[in-house]
């Protein structure tokens, strides 16, 4: 997708948010099935890298100006952030904590994207539908998730676990922080090339990880289950390549605080996908959480609804 200065058609737009929000949605489940096979440092390597090549062979093919520092840097750092950091960091903690728990510390993030958004304060903190949707939506996964995080509490490894979701929030911050910087300091418009870099930066941070938490004494791949290894095809195809594509894309064309509803839509997908494929049942306070999480999202999106229809017909 390339990033152009005239106002990308609706369906592009609704196509991407559809990726994020029901690809990403999916992601959740299948890091949890490929750790069952792949420790996390060598799944964050071997996914972004593959990806990371897939990519750069679609740039190439496409002509696209990919061999530039002045592309690279911004890209790298972004990459750095988004998926070592906070998406390293969600891998990582979902070794031990439940899937229910980093979702809902997850969802954090639309609020972190509103407090670090510098350029945006005078026009987001004066939105009063876009603040209230946001803490509304919050609320909305907490209830999704309520009965699910009530049962797993008694389970929980106090100090490990603690230190863990609090790493969770750190790695929310800096998915805000990194997609922030991807939105203002991009070196090339071009979602494609961006991608390529951040990919590769990130599975290149991971490989470090590989040695010093010993995984490369212990992993074995021949014993490796199949359903690790397309989990992880699934992660590089899908999650990656589509999702994080599409992902970058809209932070360039739509507003940062539209865009990060993706983190209150996922956990909605995911609970769908549950009941839908694999015979999980659904209770009255799940219900109410999805209608709530789904009011948000209107709330959020409200003052482009409000707009005088004059203005909607001249931008047409």
């Amino acid at each position: 997708m390339q990033t152009e200065n005239k106002t990308p058609s609706t369906l592009l737009v609704v196509l991407a948010f559809a990726t994020v929000y029901i690809v990403w949605g999916s992601t959740y489940f299948f890091i949890q099935r490929a750790l069952e096979g792949l420790p996390p440092f060598f799944l964050g390597a071997f996914r972004f890298i593959i990806a990371g090549l897939l990519m750069l062979a679609w740039s190439l093919a496409q002509g696209e100006k990919i061999f530039s520092y002045k592309i690279a840097k911004p890209a790298i750092v972004t990459g750095l952030l988004l998926l070592f950091v906070g998406n390293g960091i969600v891998i990582w903690v979902e070794q031990f904590l439940p899937s229910a728990m980093v979702a809902i510390m997850v969802s954090s993030s639309p609020l972190w994207f509103v407090l670090l958004d510098k350029p945006k304060w005078s026009e987001n903190l004066s939105n009063k539908s876009t603040i209230i949707g946001l803490l509304i939506g919050f609320a909305g996964v907490v209830l999704l998730f309520s009965e699910k995080i009530m049962a797993s509490m008694s389970s929980l490894n106090s100090s490990r676990d603690l230190f863990a979701m609090g790493l969770v929030v750190l790695g929310s911050m800096a998915w805000a922080g990194g997609s922030l910087y991807s939105k203002y300091q991009s070196g090339s418009n071009s979602a494609t090339v961006n991608s390529t870099w951040q990919m590769f930066a990130a599975g290149v941070a991971f490989i470090p990880g590989i040695f010093i938490s010993g995984e490369a004494e212990t992993l074995n791949l021949a014993t490796v289950p199949t359903d690790a290894w397309l989990a992880a095809v699934y992660l590089i195809i899908f999650g990656s390549i589509a999702g994080f594509s599409a992902y970058v894309w809209l932070l360039k064309v739509q507003p940062a605080t539209k865009v990060s509803t993706y983190a209150y839509v996922n956990p909605v997908v995911a609970v769908l996908l549950g009941i839908f494929f694999a015979n999980e049942s659904i209770s009255p306070m799940q219900i109410s959480g999805l209608i709530v999480i789904l009011a948000s999202v209107l709330l959020i999106n409200l003052h482009k609804y409000r707009k005088p229809k004059a203005m909607v017909t001249s931008a047409v």
